[in-house]
């Protein structure tokens, strides 16, 4: 079975801390159900030129966006970044998002990327979350607040949505929709990562084998 590709929208200011735990442990396959199960990840900028992140970091992107397809993807990842919220810069990473959706092919969005798909209207009929419900509401063509949960990650049919504080729950839905890892050990990556539960260690200990 060939390895999986997961895409990792990239842009200007982006926000370093919201999505390392996901794209970490999804090339990392000590935790999953077999090594086979890993993805790979390939970073997406707008032409494909080289993108500077919030903390100053450069990343070179494998691909542009006119390039990416969802019949080449198993997930679509859309960081946090000031971008967001600075004018419409990043909209086309949104209406990719929604190409997606309708492809029935997953979408992952933390922070400043869910105003984006408010905006979008992607929010409007999914569960979701994000830093805080007035951030969406203050959103153009937001017509979800209904479906706001004030919860640290939401998975709906597909989309996934956290907040900007959020970066480990935002990795456990990524690799719970992606099935990688067994129930109990996604529960103890969690329970580690997030809260330092020693108790969570042995199982992945045994998980690793």
């Amino acid at each position: 079975m060939p390895r999986r590709t997961v895409h990792v929208a990239v842009y200007d200011t982006l926000a370093d801390w919201e999505f390392g735990h996901a794209t970490a442990h999804l090339r990392n396959t000590a935790y999953h159900r077999a090594p086979r199960d890993g993805a790979d990840v390939v970073a997406v900028s707008a032409t494909g030129a080289p993108v500077t992140t919030m903390g100053g970091l450069q990343i070179l992107p494998g691909l542009g966006l006119d390039a990416l397809r969802p019949e080449d993807s198993a997930l679509l990842i859309l960081p946090g970044a000031e971008l967001w919220d600075s004018g419409a810069e990043n909209a086309p990473f949104a209406r990719a998002a929604r190409t997606f959706l309708d492809a029935g092919v997953p979408v992952a969005a933390i922070c400043g990327a869910t105003a984006g798909l408010a905006r979008e209207g992607l929010l409007d009929d999914r569960d979701h979350t994000s830093g805080a419900a007035g951030y969406l509401a203050g959103q153009p063509g937001y017509g979800g607040a209904e479906r706001y949960r004030e919860t640290d990650a939401v998975r709906d049919r597909g989309l996934i949505t956290a907040g900007p504080t959020e970066p480990v729950a935002f990795a456990r839905e990524i690799l719970a929709e992606l099935d990688l890892m067994e129930p109990e050990v996604l529960d103890a990556w969690y329970r580690l990562f997030r809260h330092s539960d020693a108790a969570a260690f042995p199982v992945l200990m045994a998980a690793a084998g």
